[in-house]
């Protein structure tokens, strides 16, 4: 963590300054036609202050630009704390186009400041707002922060609730975090008519497979099961499923694909069923994705 009046490195210093009453309009009002800014007033003698004022240089610096911070120290600068009705501290707005737009007061935890920069940043002038909240959430959870992009999908849908790809994102937020409940209930609230939207198809089978694992064994025992019979078709599918609950999704496939060479019509076409729910779960994009259906379709075809 960074100490008091440490900023953080690699160009972050870029984005974070510190601010005064007669500074204000140039670093805040004027520079918030051009991105989002984010005051933060603080003062040395607040212990929350300490922990909230590292964490929004690094959730800024995290936005490359699209946001700036600027920090008041109210000891010094009260005039624009006065105008502004700050109370207690910390305290912090933020500013889009000249005007406040959003803020709160005291300290909150990383993952909740994280999210509250990343909305923020992506209400900046220029780009298009929704489709940078995405993707700022897309990449938390690629990165494993699935609490902080459930935090940025949860706040995306409270401005659009039918975004579907926040709806999805959402889900498998839940998902990561062992919440099956909720993702199945996040999913259960999308409207009808977008069922079938390739990001709700994906989350839905997201959420089929992690209900399957939820049962899964233990997977070097159906190893050894698959190894002492190769044609124990249950245990060699039980094993994907493991792998699937394991994250090691490109073993599944293997398995899978095994299965259906050795037994296509097993289990009413159990693995070929499988293999489609994991590869919806996964997304087009995915190259095992288009690895894997090549070769099922190679057998398939054969």
């Amino acid at each position: 963590m960074l100490g008091l009046g440490e900023r953080p490195s690699a160009g972050a210093a870029d984005f974070v300054k510190d601010g005064s009453d007669a500074t204000f309009m140039a670093d805040v009002i004027d520079a918030s036609r051009e991105a989002a800014v984010i005051v933060d007033f603080w003062a040395p003698w607040c212990g929350p202050c300490k922990q909230l004022g590292p964490a929004l240089e690094a959730a800024v610096a995290a936005t490359k630009g699209r946001a700036r911070l600027v920090k008041i120290d109210v000891d010094k600068h009260q005039q624009i704390a006065g105008q502004l009705r700050v109370q207690s501290i910390p305290a912090v707005f933020a500013f889009v186009d000249g005007q406040p737009v959003d803020g709160f007061m005291g300290a909150l935890p990383p993952s909740e400041v994280k999210a509250f920069v990343e909305k923020v940043a992506a209400m900046g002038p220029g780009g298009d707002p929704l489709g940078d909240a995405l993707d700022a959430a897309d990449e938390m959870l690629d990165k494993g922060e699935a609490a902080e992009a459930a935090q940025v999908y949860a706040a995306i849908l409270g401005e659009s609730a039918e975004e579907t790809r926040a709806i999805g994102g959402l889900a498998r937020a839940y998902l990561a975090l062992g919440d099956v409940d909720h993702a199945r209930a996040t999913l259960d609230a999308a409207p009808a008519a977008k069922a079938q939207d390739a990001h709700i198809v994906a989350a839905r089978a997201a959420l089929d497979l992690a209900e399957a694992a939820a049962g899964a064994g233990e997977t070097g025992e159906l190893r050894a099961r698959v190894a002492a019979n190769p044609d124990d078709h249950q245990a060699r599918f039980d094993l994907a499923v493991a792998l699937i609950a394991a994250r090691d999704n490109e073993g599944a496939v293997e398995e899978l694909l095994e299965l259906f060479r050795r037994d296509r019509e097993w289990n009413d076409g159990a693995a070929r069923a499988q293999l489609f729910k994991l590869f919806d779960s996964l997304g087009p994009k995915d190259p095992l994705v288009a690895k894997g259906r090549r070769r099922l379709s190679s057998m398939i075809f054969a």
